[in-house]
């Protein structure tokens, strides 16, 4: 064994960049150099990896070191053949016969080697989930030297000889010995869990318990040369992965937005396939305009940016990530170069994925107006691309256009809607919730209405904002549109419906019942309308007061596992919670605000407390489709929702006429949802004794009344 080297004694930056830097030379040789242990855990793996890194992992043998590698079942079929043979020959390859692999490496030799000689070790990862398209897609490192010194390293690199060299590829770096060893500790303990199969989740095996059914399926969706035709290859073109089926409605979809010349709207129920029958809309238009066309994908947040950049990937193309945070550093100078190429038709081809508030800034907006001809561009949640500034970012000289919402018509707000079709053309699919259900996308679902009204401090300010709404709107405008100062007034009169206090005890009284149960989500936070004032990751204080009030009394009072999941809570730490959610054991409630309005999957919920409830169809449809994900062993889903009136019906009778009909348009709107809810519940009957109550105590004709504001 050679004398050791240790990783303090190298200059590491916390960051690495392959087109900044020789990842090879400058990251993986240095430290393979000075190592005695390498653990990895990817999506991908590829032997090239090996041979490109094979000065490197010479040395760490010559220091008596090993690698333990965790990886998806994704492997290429002569991968799987070199691993099968080198778990066959284990133990007798000894050192001596070991480093002449090592003279010429060449891939498949060295991957059957190494594993022989006892000094590679390969287990296999799979999703515990139904979803097919689901899969393990780790990206974690780490480095250990003789001198217990640890590197870590995390970002989007795989592991293969493309990924090393041809990608645009990042990765952070931490180093124990530093402020970062708390991180270090918490990838050694995450990489531990891992590979013991402890990590909820997932199941992991040794590669010998899997082989056979690797090999049976090698040459099917797990082959590397289908996988990596989309994943890796250095040619970028949309095409739809080989494992992808697309299911009647959704070609119906497209052959319906292909008709209306590429222009549409894509009307589906959560859970449904929205964003796969977009990217193979994507890939219809792609070889249709003669395989040249920009594209342009708009998401209202963050987070989805990153979902969709998954799935985009699936399909072929690799998006410049447009967004302040985006771990694209140079995101701006590639859109520009991807823009002027494109124009001057040195490119054929580039997507671009922007949340909506990158997409309206004023540099992205220049440079998408430099474009022209084949370019196509696709909004996410488009309901919001009603609302005036960024209906204004949405070009005419664009010629193909398609809206993805399953609630496109803008609550309250008729103008609005009429732009969003104006621009985009007709519906190509409605796919409703029901459909969804009938057709096994979505679980079906009993509904219970809870009803609790606004106390008398609430109930006075409630008359009071009321007065000031009507005082501002004239005639017609109380069907339409409305100023900001209404605006506002409306926002202050849905948060006080939304954190009536009266839920809190209300909550409390039914969740006794269910207190032993597990994956439950109680949904807080009050409304806002057309997200007026909402900014990603800062709730407003109404909404981080209930939560924080919940919190403490389930976790504290009642003694259940709890945990809340919000956009203040970092990537990383909310895929853990949903982890510990699915697994039941842990954690039995989530207590959440807007992540059913987000686009963030939760599942396995079964069973929901939704305090936030709105008025508003946009909303409340959104947040129902997500409770009704499928999920093993979930058969249907329970949802509490809390109804609020003004008054109480045993109390109208305290209140004049006019102070009732003051209030009672928030009585009407609440039965249309009621209504809407329960309509196709599993138990429709079980609402209509209350809505014949409330009807009838204020005297509602829904018909005429169910519309307005006030």
């Amino acid at each position: 064994m050679s004398s050791m080297l240790n990783f303090q004694e190298l200059e590491l930056r916390s960051e690495y960049r392959s087109l900044l830097d020789d990842m090879i030379e400058n990251f993986y040789i240095p430290l393979l150099e000075r190592a005695i242990l390498y653990q990895r855990a990817v999506g991908f793996f590829s032997s090239t990896a090996l041979t490109a890194l094979s000065a490197g992992i010479l040395k760490l043998i010559l220091n008596g070191g090993r690698i333990q590698l965790l990886t998806s079942p994704r492997l290429s079929s002569d991968d799987i053949n070199a691993i099968a043979d080198g778990i066959d020959r284990l133990g007798t390859v000894t050192f001596d016969e070991l480093l002449p692999a090592f003279r010429v490496p060449r891939r498949k030799r060295l991957l059957s080697t190494l594993i022989a000689a006892g000094c590679l070790e390969i287990k296999i990862a799979r999703l515990n989930s139904d979803n097919d398209e689901a899969m393990f897609h780790e990206k974690l490192g780490l480095m250990h030297d003789g001198s217990g010194n640890v590197i870590a390293f995390s970002g989007s690199m795989n592991e293969g000889a493309r990924a090393f060299v041809s990608n645009y590829e990042a990765i952070d770096v931490f180093k124990s010995w530093t402020e970062d060893s708390d991180r270090v500790l918490c990838k050694l303990k995450a990489f531990d869990s891992m590979w013991t199969d402890k990590e909820l989740g997932i199941s992991v095996k040794n590669f010998a318990d899997v082989r056979y059914d690797l090999i049976r399926v090698q040459k099917s969706v797990f082959d590397e040369v289908n996988m990596h035709q989309f994943i890796n290859a250095p040619t970028i073109e949309p095409s739809i992965p080989a494992n992808v089926k697309l299911r009647p409605y959704q070609l119906d979809a497209i052959k319906h937005w292909t008709q209306k010349n590429y222009r549409g709207i894509f009307d589906m129920a959560t859970g449904t396939g929205k964003t796969y029958t977009a990217l193979a809309a994507i890939v219809k238009l792609y070889n249709a305009v003669g395989k040249n066309l920009a594209v342009i994908i708009v998401c209202p947040y963050q987070h989805l940016v990153e979902q969709w950049r998954t799935d985009i990937e699936a399909f072929g193309m690799r998006p410049i990530i447009c967004y302040s945070a985006s771990t694209q550093r140079n995101w701006k100078e590639r859109l520009k170069t991807n823009v002027v190429s494109f124009k001057l038709g040195v490119k054929n081809h580039f997507c671009m994925l922007s949340t909506n508030a990158t997409f309206s800034s004023d540099y992205v907006q220049s440079l998408v107006k430099r474009l022209s001809s084949n370019v196509l561009i696709v909004v996410d949640e488009a309901h919001n691309f009603g609302a005036e500034k960024l209906s204004a970012t949405l070009l005419e000289q664009i010629p193909y256009r398609l809206a993805l919402s399953a609630t496109l018509d803008r609550h309250g707000d008729p103008e609005g809607t009429a732009k969003l079709y104006n621009y985009f053309g007709d519906k190509c699919i409605e796919y409703s919730l029901k459909n969804a259900i009938d057709g096994g996308m979505l679980t079906p679902y009993f509904y219970h209405p809870i009803v609790v009204s606004l106390n008398d401090e609430e109930l006075e300010r409630y008359v009071e904002l009321t007065k000031r709404i009507v005082k501002n709107m004239h005639g017609d405008e109380l069907k339409m549109n409305v100023n900001d100062y209404v605006k506002m007034m409306l926002i202050k009169r849905a948060r006080i419906v939304a954190g009536a206090s009266e839920k809190i005890s209300k909550l409390r009284e039914i969740i006794l019942e269910h207190r032993k149960e597990n994956q439950m989500l109680i949904y807080c936070g009050a409304t806002t309308m057309h997200d007026f004032d909402y900014r990603e990751g800062e709730p407003p204080i109404e909404e981080a007061r209930q939560i924080d009030i919940v919190a403490d009394m389930l976790g504290n009072e009642l003694n259940m596992r709890v945990s809340k999941f919000t956009s203040v809570e970092p990537a990383d730490e909310r895929e853990r919670i949903k982890a510990d959610f699915a697994e039941g054991t842990h954690l039995q409630a989530l207590i959440a605000i807007r992540c059913l309005d987000e686009g963030i999957n939760i599942p396995s919920i079964k069973t929901a407390f939704i305090l936030a409830g709105s008025t508003n169809p946009k909303e409340y449809v959104q947040r129902r489709g997500r409770v009704l994900r499928r999920f093993p062993d979930k058969t249907c889903a329970v949802i509490f929702d809390f109804v609020t009136l003004p008054i109480a019906l045993d109390h109208l009778d305290q209140f004049d006429a006019d102070v009732i009909n003051g209030v009672k348009s928030l009585a009407s709107r609440e039965i249309i949802r009621i209504k809407d809810f329960a309509e196709i519940a599993e138990n429709p009957f079980e609402s209509d004794a209350l809505i014949s109550d409330i009807q009838s105590a204020y005297n509602l004709d829904i018909d005429r009344e169910g519309d307005g504001y006030v």
